[in-house]
């Protein structure tokens, strides 16, 4: 599949925002975050910064931007509008939560259940982002067990990461939570690489015989279909050579799991401002990591269409 910049941009700055507006949510109610509202102020403006910046690059992607509203009316047979009238409902309790803990200097009551509401749309909307490309048969990378998870994990995991970077930043050094960061941090990279054994092992479901509606042996390409590219094949047929996708899976590993995972270890170890520092070089180094990872997650998924334009050619190229 062909990555577009702007649903890349989305999932991955979305997915971090949901997931440090879920952490704060249950956390800050429950005491274990600073009470102040210089903090509550500054985090949930990150994680509203977070999601609505990605929300507007996900309207990029759209071929009439304007019309984005009427995504919304087909929530009873799509995850695209689910996603959308979830991300919508979810700012009600989180702007509920906000202005109690900020303004009102409150984490009880009504605004206590308004940050549970927000940490459960939260979760709510990722999965239904998630269930985007989950549901999606003809593309088999997508359409397995491992999305629906990956999609939370890594959401949990990059809030988790940003909150210990301004748990250390505010003083608030917690070495419980940096130890539950770099749990989290080894959780997306174990399934991350169970998914990729999963994909690189999985043959696609059904077989050029199958899309052609020819039966007998085994099809293969005599004359193109046509003498140029078409939209299916830029979009549904894009290809990443075998070699390129081994870099860039190994840039990922290193710079979305690996280098964070030793920095936010670090930052448990020690104090005061050098835990700090680690903390904010491991978002640093996490942000560029996920977006490798979430570019191979479009470039290297396989539409089945493109057995019948390139059946040769359905997998990675050489």
């Amino acid at each position: 599949m062909h990555p577009a910049l702007s649903i890349i941009l989305f999932t991955t700055a979305s997915g971090a925002g949901y997931g440090l507006l879920a952490l704060l949510g249950v956390l800050g109610p429950a005491g274990l975050t600073p009470e102040g509202p210089w903090f509550g102020g500054v985090s949930l403006a990150l994680a509203f910064a977070l999601i609505g910046g990605g929300l507007l690059c996900s309207t990029v992607h759209l071929g009439r931007p304007e019309r984005a509203w009427r995504a919304f009316s087909q929530w009873r047979s799509s995850w695209l509008s689910r996603e959308g009238v979830l991300s919508v409902v979810t700012f009600v309790p989180a702007g509920i939560f906000a202005i109690g803990w900020v303004i009102l200097a409150r984490l009880d009551g009504a605004i206590m259940v308004a940050g549970l509401l927000a940490a459960l749309g939260a979760a709510a909307t990722v999965v239904a982002t998630a269930k985007i490309y989950a549901s999606l048969r003809p593309i088999p990378e997508w359409a397995s067990v491992y999305t629906l998870p990956a999609y939370l994990i890594f959401a949990l995991m990059t809030g988790a990461v940003l909150l210990n970077a301004l748990l250390h930043l505010f003083g608030a050094y917690s070495t419980a939570f940096s130890l539950f960061a770099a749990a989290t941090i080894a959780a997306g990279w174990a399934w991350k690489r169970a998914t990729w054994r999963h994909n690189d092992t999985a043959p696609l479901p059904v077989t050029a015989n199958d899309a052609t509606g020819l039966a007998g042996g085994r099809i293969r390409t005599v004359e193109w279909p046509h003498t140029e590219a078409n939209y299916l094949m830029k979009e549904m047929g894009y290809r990443i050579a075998r070699k390129h996708s081994a870099r860039l899976r190994r840039i990922t590993e290193a710079a979305a799991f690996a280098i964070p995972l030793g920095l936010t270890a670090g930052a448990a170890l020690i104090g005061g401002i050098p835990a700090a520092v680690l903390a904010v070089l491991a978002v640093l180094a996490q942000a560029p990591g996920m977006l490798v990872e979430r570019w191979l997650f479009f470039a290297e998924a396989r539409h089945v269409v493109s057995l019948y334009y390139m059946p040769e050619h359905s997998g990675q190229a050489a």
